[in-house]
């Protein structure tokens, strides 16, 4: 047997595809239509790019696998490079990937991701501050905030990554 010949013959056993819990967006499917709109308000006027990046990273600190795998997507189709996105987990150790305006933004989203300190650090939200015109770091903020109730309904109703093709929700 050649060596194409066995690795066509072994079979990789991956685990069971979990089931959701709920599909709350049928379920709900105002508040899934209000989200939705949300989503869209929160986005106006920021870089498409920077946005992907920051919905990337709070999916990371959440771990909400549905987003992740359509966030990672959509921002690969959009021309968003593999090493950019790989290297989002550990963008505090890879700051030479990012401009001084995404890491701000990346900052100000683990900021505002995981408030277990109970407030955002004026440090941080000064750097953002001065990165960001007043209007376009509300917008910002609320494209933060959207992206965690995201995650938040994504791993609360146990969403399955995989299936997800870019711009399908657009």
């Amino acid at each position: 047997m050649t060596t194409t010949e066995e690795s066509t013959a072994t079979t990789v056993a991956y685990a069971t595809e979990p089931t959701p819990r709920l599909d709350w967006a049928a379920l709900a499917p105002d508040v899934f239509k209000a989200m939705v709109r949300l989503d869209a308000a929160a986005g106006r006027g920021l870089d498409p790019a920077l946005r992907e990046l920051v919905k990337i990273r709070a999916s990371q600190i959440n771990h909400c696998a549905f987003c992740l795998d359509m966030h990672t997507k959509d921002a690969l189709a959009a021309g968003e490079s593999v090493e950019r996105i790989v290297q989002l987990s550990a963008w505090e150790e890879s700051r030479h990937f990012y401009t001084e305006r995404e890491l701000a933004a990346l900052e100000l989203t683990d900021a505002v991701t995981v408030l277990t300190d109970g407030f955002v650090p004026d440090e941080v939200y000064e750097r953002a501050a001065r990165q960001f015109e007043e209007a376009e770091l509300a917008q910002l903020i609320a494209a933060i905030s959207v992206i965690n109730a995201w995650n938040r309904f994504g791993v609360t109703c146990r969403r399955t990554p995989g299936h997800y093709q870019p711009g399908q929700f657009r």
